[in-house]
Parts: structure tokens; C-alpha cells; sequence
């Protein structure tokens, strides 16, 4: 369960973050902190996993309540999400370890896509007592496979199409078949192959022949 304090001084702002982090499955809303100071004592009393964490409030700002945190060795992770669009804002925070920034306003599907890649990420480093360098960059340190620069997909690969099929992956943990993503998906085998074969390219699902009495064999894809 990833444990959320949402720290903003609009209340309907932290009133729709907190809808939105109450209807993801495997996250739960610690609290909401109208400023930095109220902020800061929770932590002191609270284990938190993530902070979604406003720039502009009264008296300290979020860079500054950002910096006091690294300062206090607090073991949190930090998504701002703030209406700072400054080079010299996003440098900083960025630079003090937040690991996503979000522009306001703000499409609510990004907010979950950087939700979900965070736990997705999380999850992958807490079951991984150590990691080789293809484990890193190709499921940890990159950018969520759903967001990938359509120039950096292989030819005959389209972004809202692994997008959506991204998707999908992220909500199964068993292992299937091309035929039964398909069906979910609503894409003919041969393009749903295509993709699956990128994400075990990538390290993120890995393939394993199964052989009956007779026949071709049938491969069954599985998370990593």
C-alpha cells in the first residue's frame, strides 16, 4: 500500500487529488496538509510514502519545504505538482529528488499515470534485494513504457497503442496468452504479438513456450 500526504493550500485542488488517490487500488490517502509547517509535523508523527507537494503557499514554499525534507533524512518521495513553470523551479525540485513533476492544470490521467508508475516502480525495487543494469534501465531508471517518444518505438509500433496496452499489463498478474489480450484489447493477434514482443525486448514480461500433445507451441507472457 503507498501512503500519500497530499500538502496544498487550495482546498478544492486537495479535495479532487484526494478523490482521485481514494479510487486507485493499492494506495491509500495519509492525509492533506494546507502549508509546509503543518506538513513537516505529520511526517514527524506519520510514515508517508509519497508527498504530492504544491510550490506556491503561505510562508514556506514547496521547494523550501522539499529542501528541509532531504535535510531531515525523511525516507519520502516527492511528486510535485504545482502551477511553477519556471526552468529554475522544476531544476530544483527535480534536482532535490522529485520523481515527477506535473504542471497545473493538469490532465487527472496523467496524475494516475504518474501514480501508478511510481508504485510500479517501488514495487519492482522493494522485490529486488539487487538489480543488474538491463533491470534498471530497461524497468526502473526509463520513462513508463505508455509514454516512450513515438521516434524511440521500433518501426510498425504506435504510442496510443502501447499505451493502452500498457494499461491492460497493469492490471494483470497472471499469465496469458497473445489470444487472450487480444480479446481484452480488441486487436488482432498478430499486432498484439508485435507488442508483447517489444516489452520482453524491454525486460518488462519475459515468454515462456508451452508445448502440448500436438500442435505449435503456446506461449504464455508473464510480468518480470
Amino acid at each position: 500500500m503507498t501512503r500519500i500526504l497530499i500538502v496544498e493550500d487550495d482546498p478544492m485542488v486537495a479535495n479532487l487529488n484526494s478523490r482521485l488517490i481514494q479510487t486507485m487500488e493499492g494506495f491509500e490517502l495519509a492525509g492533506i496538509a494546507s502549508d509546509a509547517k503543518e506538513a513537516l509535523s505529520f511526517l514527524a508523527d506519520n510514515t508517508v510514502d509519497l508527498i504530492l507537494l504544491d510550490i506556491y503557499m503561505p510562508g514556506m514554499n514547496g521547494l523550501e519545504m522539499l529542501s528541509r525534507v532531504r535535510e531531515m533524512k525523511c525516507p519520502v518521495d516527492v511528486l510535485v505538482v504545482s502551477a511553477a513553470r519556471d526552468s529554475n523551479s522544476i531544476q530544483s525540485a527535480l534536482r532535490n529528488g522529485a520523481v515527477d513533476y506535473l504542471i497545473k492544470p493538469f490532465d487527472f490521467e496523467r496524475l494516475r499515470q504518474a501514480l501508478q508508475a511510481y508504485a510500479n516502480r517501488s514495487r519492482l525495487i522493494r522485490s529486488h534485494e539487487k538489480l543488474t543494469q538491463q533491470e534498471l534501465d530497461g524497468r526502473i531508471l526509463s520513462k513508463d513504457h505508455s509514454e516512450m517518444d513515438p521516434a524511440q518505438l521500433p518501426k510498425g509500433l504506435d504510442r496510443h497503442t502501447l499505451a493502452m496496452i500498457s494499461t491492460f499489463l497493469q492490471e494483470i498478474n497472471e499469465p496469458f496468452t497473445t489470444e487472450e489480450l487480444s480479446r481484452q484489447v480488441g486487436i488482432s493477434r498478430v499486432s498484439v504479438r508485435k507488442y508483447l514482443d517489444y516489452f520482453c525486448d524491454v525486460g518488462y514480461l519475459e515468454k515462456e513456450a508451452s508445448y502440448g500433445a500436438v500442435g505449435r507451441p503456446v506461449f504464455r507472457y508473464s510480468k518480470c
